[in-house]
């Protein structure tokens, strides 16, 4: 007896997809455009050195200090990393 794949069937118009341009696509709230923040998540990191393994740690930081990290967007923790790095790079 054949084994069914568990996998259900693709719904996607994919004769569509490929004819269309990416000018004619439409973006709204569920899709929204890119913009410049994702454009590093989207480059392929192939042939780049790997990215090592970050660790989690526990930092007390003044409070008035992480508020100003939050508010400037989503992604704090990384930007709040690549200043803690500039700040090692600096003082090399």
């Amino acid at each position: 007896m054949k084994k069914r794949s568990s996998s259900k069937a693709s719904r996607t118009d994919w004769r569509r997809g490929r004819s269309t341009k990416n000018g004619d696509m439409k973006t709204g709230e569920e899709q929204p455009g890119l913009d410049v923040r994702c454009i590093g998540k989207v480059i392929v990191r192939k042939g780049l050195e790997p990215v090592p393994p970050k660790a989690s740690v526990s930092l007390r930081v003044d409070a008035d200090v992480l508020e100003w990290f939050k508010a400037q967007g989503p992604g704090y923790q990384t930007r709040m990393n690549a200043v803690l790095r500039a700040f090692k790079d600096a003082s090399l």
